[in-house]
């Protein structure tokens, strides 16, 4: 397979539910961490549910990054997906761990990309 994208599917259990609970400090961070990661935002959703949890989706050039939250439960959910080299999502994920301080998590890589047959 040739690799053309990152795709990390994360899981924070044991967060801080007040952190899970807010929009704005979870948009401004998950914004400037992709900046410093090196992505370009081309657009975002943020929703704050009734009567907590987050959910959000950042498009960028690269691909595109979301989150749903579940403050009650203390979990998060995550998708880091990016295409090419230039952006590194762990840099997003280290970000999103210090704001969230979860006890455990589950990360798991995804390399994408399109098959490549051996030519005979």
């Amino acid at each position: 397979m040739r690799e053309i994208g990152r795709h990390l599917i994360i899981e924070l259990f044991g967060c801080d539910a007040k952190a899970l609970n807010d929009i704005k400090t979870i948009e401004e961070n998950f914004k400037r961490s992709l900046e410093e990661a090196g992505a370009k935002i081309i657009g975002e959703v943020f929703h704050k549910f009734n009567p907590q949890g987050v959910t959000g989706v950042i498009i960028i050039a690269e691909s595109h990054f979301s989150i749903h939250t579940w403050p009650e439960i203390g979990y998060a959910a995550i998708d880091l997906f990016t295409c090419g080299t230039k952006v590194d999502p762990t840099k997003v994920l280290n970000k999103l761990t210090e704001i969230f301080k979860p006890t455990t998590m589950n990360v798991m890589e995804l390399k994408r990309g399109i098959l490549v047959r051996d030519r005979i």
